[in-house]
């Protein structure tokens, strides 16, 4: 049974004066932030990044010149690992999908959620090959479904697929593969559908021509939630470039929305794919919007693990108000 009592946190004066410290901060444009609260030439930032993506996307809205702290870089295949590395405090911070990141709170992560956006619940799509007989989610009772990993986004959006259908779990074979053995395993065969996300979709998509079971729109939140380690979150130094970090991913998706052309450029030299292949996912990468991490967001964490004990996923009760940071601001960007 997992010990969810968070560690000892900073004092409410404290975060207080923080949360004071960063709002004053973030009022002012980006670039001046060295000269506001701490000395960000002394911090180097620790980001973690499924795939590089976010790396890839920052270089291309041109987002990561004269920063006023340095950022190292660590690329992991998966939301699981990203995760592993949070909580073996490995790394500062890392996006996930709420899916994987209450997963990894139920496993014993002491990570706190500081930022959150939300593209209304696209990005994760349930597979089949191109000449497969199965047409419909009905059609799956009896067949092998990778969910990528367990826990993370895609097994989240499995599960409410086929309850959805009104199919029992029972009645299909979940086989649990990293991105890479699925991909592997979907060439050839031996699943008959796959709930993957991102790159590895566009790949799949491009590549062996694999059609779009369901979207999982509706199912999915589409919350990408940045996480952080508590020990980041109580350096003023850190904390101070992870509320700059979080500006700097608005702005991004804000680069996107407006620039079409130049992040589908982007994205098919990232994913190695035709244009065409990755126009069709534009509006759904470049959809995400800040949402405040406040009770409401809590409550979307709280639902998320509600689907997890009822599948047997996990057990026991986890209070989220003592994973989520509030403070950390929200600025008005132009």
């Amino acid at each position: 049974m997992n010990d969810h009592t968070p560690r000892a946190q900073p004092s409410r004066r404290q975060l207080l004066h923080a949360g004071a410290v960063m709002a004053a901060a973030a009022a002012l444009p980006l670039s001046a932030h060295a000269q506001a609260g701490p000395d960000l030439r002394k911090v180097t930032l620790r980001v973690g990044d499924q795939t590089g993506a976010s790396q890839g996307l920052l270089r291309a809205a041109g987002l990561l010149d004269n920063l006023p702290y340095q950022i190292e870089w660590s690329n992991y295949a998966a939301a699981v690992n990203l995760h592993e590395a949070l909580k073996a405090d490995a790394t500062d911070i890392g996006s996930a999908n709420d899916s994987p990141t209450v997963s990894a709170i139920a496993g014993g992560s002491r990570i706190l959620a500081v930022a959150s956006w939300t593209n209304g619940g696209k990005g994760t799509s349930l597979l089949v090959r191109k000449n497969s007989d199965i047409k419909t989610v009905a059609d799956l009772r009896g067949k092998t479904i990778s969910p990528t990993t367990r826990g993370s986004v895609a097994h989240f959006t499995t599960v409410g697929i086929l309850k959805e259908a009104g199919i029992p779990l029972e009645e299909v074979k979940l086989a649990f593969l990293s991105p890479t053995d699925a991909s592997a395993a979907f060439g050839a065969g031996s699943i008959d559908a796959w709930a993957i996300w991102g790159i590895f979709r566009a790949r799949t998509v491009g590549a062996l021509g694999a059609r779009v079971l369901h979207d999982g729109v509706g199912i999915n939140s589409g919350q990408s939630v940045l996480s952080a380690t508590r020990s980041a979150v109580a350096d003023p130094g850190k904390r101070a470039a992870i509320a700059h970090f979080a500006q700097l991913t608005d702005k991004a998706y804000a680069w996107a929305r407006a620039n079409p052309d130049a992040y589908i450029a982007w994205y098919a030299a990232f994913s190695k794919q035709d244009k065409s292949v990755v126009a069709s996912l534009h509006e759904e990468n470049s959809a995400y919007k800040r949402v405040p991490v406040d009770d409401t967001f809590v409550a979307r964490l709280q639902r998320t693990h509600a689907v997890w004990l009822d599948t047997g996923v996990l057990r026991g009760p986890i209070d989220f108000n003592q994973y989520v940071y509030r403070d950390l601001p929200i600025a008005s960007l132009a």
